[in-house]
């Protein structure tokens, strides 16, 4: 149907169409889960993921494993390519904790040959998988003199880069607290037929996922002065819902990182928009 006061060119989608803006190797499971259940779950990549600049510094790091008490993962692709960089042969990992924030992260660890008893994480009914609730798992085997070794990504310059809530918490409790880069976030380019499906869902029903505050940086970067106040998405975390509407969306749903939980969410922003446009 035509949307009132949007442009005479813009029809909304009367089924939802969702865009899946995580990395390209990362989308896939995503695009599938969600056509499985009735969902138009379509690719546009907000950021692209690579092997590390610095791969002699991940060499280190694997050389060095016997000094530390844990390795916190950020995310699934922290643990895929730390241990895709890791030295042949590689040092063992023995008793050593491995700390991650979410189901992804846990099974690549798994994928990897990590030990689930060794591994640490938010219970799978958590309310929220973050930082903050993995404090809360690991906050009593932290103490002052220990170890760890925290991986995450880089910037497309090389510099580590990402939250830092749980480093300050650790160093405050009086714990040691190394980083070092596994992979690198690199802004993607976009297509002139991307900018265009990325205009026309601004404004026709299609509901953005996001899964990350930086995609959404990345796509205001590509298409600067598209307004999004009548652009539906759904977030993964409250603190990229809270950076959606501040880049202007309209409306932000929040649900948990789980297909079902998405695309129920979806579903749900979808109806509720349509109708009264």
């Amino acid at each position: 149907m035509p949307a009132k006061g949007l442009g005479a060119d813009v029809t909304l989608n009367p089924h939802p169409r969702v865009w899946v803006t995580r990395a390209a190797q990362d989308a896939a499971p995503w695009i599938q889960g969600l056509n499985d259940l009735g969902l138009d779950a379509q690719s546009l990549p907000l950021m692209g993921i690579g092997p590390a600049t610095d791969v002699q510094a991940v060499h280190s790091a694997w050389l060095s494993l016997e000094h530390y008490h844990a390795i916190m993962f950020v995310s699934a692709n922290a643990v895929r390519y730390f241990f895709q960089a890791a030295p042949r042969p590689a040092s063992p990992w023995g008793q050593m904790r491995a700390w991650v924030t979410g189901l992804g992260s846990r099974a690549a660890l798994l994928a990897s040959g990590v030990s689930e008893l060794l591994i640490d994480a938010p219970a799978s009914d958590a309310a929220q998988w973050d930082s903050e609730a993995l404090w809360a798992v690991i906050a009593t085997q932290v103490h002052a003199g220990q170890r760890v070794l925290i991986v995450r990504g880089s910037d497309a310059q090389g510099q580590v880069a990402g939250r830092d809530w749980l480093s300050t918490k650790l160093q405050d409790a009086g714990v040691r607290v190394d980083q070092v880069a596994a992979y690198q976030r690199l802004r993607p380019i976009f297509t002139d037929a991307q900018c265009v499906a990325a205009a026309q869902a601004a404004l026709d029903g299609s509901v953005w996922l996001f899964s990350n505050s930086e995609a959404i940086a990345n796509l205001q970067a590509a298409l600067p002065d598209q307004d999004w106040s009548h652009a539906l998405a759904v977030a993964t975390h409250p603190r990229i819902a809270q950076h959606a509407r501040l880049a202007g969306w309209g409306t932000v749903a929040i649900a948990q990182p789980l297909i079902n939980a998405v695309a129920s969410s979806i579903k749900s922003i979808h109806e509720f928009r349509i109708p009264s446009v």
